[in-house]
């Protein structure tokens, strides 16, 4: 692209909670791009539950609105700042929460907490346009060959901006060791990646679910087995998942769960499961309140801790399984046209999706 060009940015822009986005034009001067910056030519963008929470729930957003929203994005970059020429024409996967690399806290390998990290669609305009400018730093680079061979396509690589790597990042911190019993407590998009993520490190994978149609898709890719929580106590679903552990012979103790619901109920059922030297790790989000006895985690010598995003720096290692079959994506997430948006947003905020929808632009 010639230096100083113009693009033309088109977009579906959040204007007020609860209702529905409409489609807005900019221009992006490529000569005015900071530095740092590079402008991507968006090829697919996810929809995640946290989307819906910005426009229908009014969870607060880092920018304000009208704002493009739209965080798992996969593209091309087609301009660049002085700094990151040389990623013109590479296909990337933007990664959800791109840390400054700088601060204290980058510097303490806790980036995921960076106070400067950008976060596209809250922090700046994100990817439900045709475009989107973003920091260079931490683009994941996907290779052109290996991707072809691969049989997956870029925009489908969009989900593992964050539905893939969060629950990744959240298997890394919790020390997920091969053999480990991990248990996934709501098994849709991040948790339904993380069952799969866990069998491909040798782990025994339990998905909980309130959905038996989730529940089997998981027992076809990845777990090793599946518990209905519909209707059932936590205490009680405790006592199952153990009873099973011990049948297999598996390590009753030291379990890594995952609370990857954003449910109350879920976190519920995944405190209820602490065993002894037990991780748990809270991925979900909710705003409502629980209410637990935290004196469990004394009791049984565990650890509980939160995940936000994924680190930069494990993307090539998540790629790399997807890329090598071992996560699959395909049977998950659904395509749809861009132009679709306000139609997929109501339908997955009133629960009638099954899979991850990927929107990809098609404006004229």
């Amino acid at each position: 692209m010639a230096a100083g060009s113009l693009v033309e940015v088109r977009s579906w822009q959040a204007v007020k909670v609860g209702e529905p986005m409409v489609l807005a034009r900019r221009s992006v001067d490529t000569a005015a791009l900071a530095p740092g910056d590079v402008l991507v030519g968006v090829a697919g963008c996810g929809v995640c539950h946290t989307d819906l929470g910005f426009l229908y729930d009014g969870v607060r957003t880092g920018k304000a609105f009208p704002l493009t929203l739209g965080h798992e994005i996969a593209g091309t970059v087609v301009a660049a700042g002085e700094r990151y020429t040389s990623l013109v024409g590479a296909d990337v996967v933007v990664p959800a929460v791109i840390p400054c690399g700088e601060c204290a806290l980058c510097l303490a390998g806790r980036g995921s907490i960076c106070r400067r990290q950008v976060f596209p669609g809250s922090d700046v305009d994100g990817g439900f346009a045709s475009h989107v400018v973003v920091p260079g730093r931490g683009l994941c680079v996907v290779e052109r060959e290996r991707l072809a061979a691969s049989g997956v396509a870029l925009a489908d690589l969009s989900v593992l901006a964050d539905a893939v790597s969060t629950a990744y990042q959240a298997i890394v911190r919790a020390g997920l060791s091969a053999g480990d019993v991990a248990v996934f407590v709501g098994v849709g998009g991040v948790g339904g990646f993380g069952v799969q993520i866990a069998r491909a490190l040798g782990a025994h994978p339990i998905a909980i679910d309130v959905s038996d149609e989730r529940l089997a898709a998981m027992r076809e890719f990845g777990a090793e087995a599946v518990f209905s929580s519909k209707g059932v106590e936590a205490g009680d679903l405790r006592k199952a998942v153990a009873a099973h552990v011990k049948a297999q012979g598996w390590n009753p103790h030291q379990w890594k769960i995952f609370e990857t619901s954003g449910h109350p109920q879920g976190q519920l059922i995944a405190f209820a499961l602490l065993t002894f030297g037990a991780t748990l790790s809270v991925v979900g989000y909710t705003l409502e309140k629980v209410s637990v006895r935290l004196s469990n985690l004394m009791a049984f010598d565990a650890v509980a801790q939160g995940n936000w995003g994924c680190l930069p720096e494990h993307f090539p290692a998540a790629l790399s399984l997807v890329l090598d079959g071992r996560v699959r994506l395909g049977p998950f997430i659904e395509r749809r046209p861009m132009s679709s948006i306000n139609h997929t947003f109501e339908a997955l905020h009133r629960g009638e999706l099954k899979k991850r929808p990927v929107l990809i632009p098609d404006f004229v």
